[in-house]
């Protein structure tokens, strides 16, 4: 899948959870609901649903979240027992209780709006009052603005600071779905500087994708000491998707392949071609083959 459709994909999942979060933003006062949660194929994260009625809206979302996500929840204990855990938000905080067993359970929760919520927006620049908040977003000329997305903006708060500091940054902020996903992957003023820094001119696309795949500028400045040196950013992000890593690299030069192409890396990661895959062809007498010679091996089912 290609970084921009990984971000569209993504950023829908975070769109259609921050709807059902931000129903309870909008109105303060105490919500309830009910949640449940099962095993997630992520490592570190959970599939949790939240499932709530109000004022003839019915929200049931589900998605993957860190399990750092729960304060509160331990999910270690694999016998069926009594859970209370919180989740907080700048809006307010969750309060569920329930029962879990072996990382699946269900239960019920309160919401209880946050006090403060809106004299910290108001710090921030924005009013809390729907309306209001929506002409502000219009004022800094935003465009594909619903009702959806600016409660979003206001959960992950993309506010008239922010949006102001990135395109300050030259970046393009006419597409909401983008401002909100900066938000999420941490696109800051900051990480755009860095990578710039490093000599890239990226897209907004490429910037989402860099943060979602951990292509940070540490991680970048330790390929650079391997001899990969402002390699192409798409294939910068494929390495970090299909795992070249500084490591990999250090075990296949061992091997005798100096410094290969980041395509062969690519390839030979996609394909399985490991350092155990060439050790054990070597120690069967095979010792001169390439590195195309081995992803077609792999390719081909050879062993």
């Amino acid at each position: 899948m290609s970084p921009k459709k990984l971000v569209v994909t993504i950023v829908a999942s975070c769109i259609a959870l921050v709807c059902a979060l931000g129903l309870f933003a909008t109105d303060m006062q105490q919500q309830n609901g009910s949640w449940t949660v099962q095993p997630s194929d992520e490592p570190g994260k959970v599939r949790f649903a939240l499932l709530q009625h109000w004022k003839g809206h019915s929200n049931n979302h589900e998605s993957d979240w860190s399990t750092n996500s729960f304060e509160g929840l331990d999910l270690s204990v694999k016998a069926k027992h009594e859970v209370k855990f919180t989740i907080r938000r700048d809006a307010g905080r969750f309060e569920c209780e329930g029962y879990i067993e072996d990382s699946e359970g269900a239960g019920v929760f309160h919401f209880f709006p946050d006090g403060k919520y809106a004299t910290s927006m108001s710090a921030l620049g924005f009013s809390v009052d729907p309306e209001d908040f929506a002409q502000e977003m219009k004022n800094l000329k935003l465009r594909n603005l619903d009702s959806d997305k600016l409660i979003a903006f206001r959960i992950f708060g993309v506010d008239a600071k922010f949006i102001q500091e990135i395109r300050r940054e030259g970046l393009n902020t006419d597409d909401s779905d983008k401002l909100v996903a900066f938000r999420i992957h941490g696109v800051s003023p900051e990480f755009v500087r860095s990578v710039r820094s490093a000599g890239y001119t990226p897209s907004e696309d490429d910037l989402i994708a860099m943060r979602i795949h951990g292509a940070t500028p540490e991680w970048m400045a330790q390929l650079k000491k391997e001899g990969y040196d402002h390699i192409e950013l798409q294939k910068l992000i494929a390495f970090r998707i299909h795992g070249v890593s500084p490591e990999f690299i250090d075990k296949i030069e061992s091997l005798g392949y100096k410094h290969p192409e980041p395509d062969q890396l690519i390839a030979m990661r996609i394909h399985g071609v490991t350092p155990e895959f060439i050790s054990n062809l070597k120690s069967r007498g095979m010792k001169e083959l390439t590195i195309d010679q081995l992803v077609s091996l792999r390719i081909h089912g050879i062993d």
